[in-house]
């Protein structure tokens, strides 16, 4: 199975570069799954219904979200009714009807440190849930949302072997340290956003550097130039749920 996880969509931009990329990027490695972070989709903040039926009309097939969640009031309806949309600390068993593979399981979790609001321990919640979700799919997924690199690559290697990736985001800036731990999971620090590179993490640049040097409130809007989806392509046996390869994506928009 290859696994297509989109990094933090960050609002109509990063929007437009699934609807345009998705489609080649799925021809030329021959993906079976896409995952995408949904949680800036809506102008930056959180996610509404009509974005996410946006999304999983261009084809994705699950959407985890982060600290952004709550930023849209309508996502209720989402946490209600959409079983393919992850809230924090939350897993999913998906059914892909493709072939003959097996389902995935999707599990989002956010960390702690530097993360606000406070929520139930990762680090103790997610063996659990691992343990409960290798009863029903060998094939697990987990997007740990997360700020320091520390807690990310110790969490990662507490469920080595217990999950067949876990791959970061929050801080939108892709790191260069994908590899496969000892056990067979597949591991990268932080995917990066998808949308606008010529950007402070997406936004706007001179309002951020006017908040920096003046500690004044600013409006940060969305920026638009040099789009690109980032991500990463896991390839997972499906028999055995461990990873085979990881490669980072960034793909620009022409």
């Amino acid at each position: 199975m290859k696994i297509l996880f989109i990094g933090d969509i960050v609002g109509s931009p990063g929007r437009r570069a699934v609807k345009e990329l998705l489609p080649k990027l799925r021809q030329m490695h021959s993906l079976d799954v896409i995952v995408a972070n949904g949680e800036n989709s809506a102008g930056g903040n959180g996610i509404t219904p009509d974005i996410a039926e946006e999304l999983f009309g261009y084809g994705v097939d699950a959407i985890t979200t982060g600290d952004h969640l709550w930023d849209q009031k309508e996502v209720m309806e989402l946490l209600q009714n959409e079983p393919r949309f992850l809230r924090l600390q939350e897993s999913a068993a998906l059914h892909v009807h493709h072939g003959d593979l097996p389902p995935i399981a999707v599990m989002n979790v956010q960390g702690r440190t530097f993360m606000q609001p406070p929520l139930d321990n990762p680090f103790t919640l997610a063996l659990d849930e691992a343990k409960w979700l290798r009863q029903h799919t060998p094939i697990i997924f987990v997007d740990f949302h997360a700020e320091a690199t520390s807690e990310k690559i110790a969490f990662a290697r507490m469920l080595d072997g217990q999950v067949s990736a876990v791959v970061g985001t929050h801080t939108h800036v892709q790191t260069a340290d994908e590899q496969i731990f000892p056990g067979g999971t597949a591991y990268l620090t932080d995917a990066g956003f998808t949308g606008p590179q010529e950007s402070v993490l997406g936004r706007e640049i001179v309002p951020v550097v006017t908040r920096f040097r003046t500690a004044m409130p600013q409006r940060f809007e969305v920026a638009r130039n040099d789009v690109k989806l980032l991500g990463a392509i896991i390839e997972i046996d499906n028999a055995t749920g461990k990873a085979l390869s990881i490669q980072r994506v960034s793909e620009a928009i022409p």
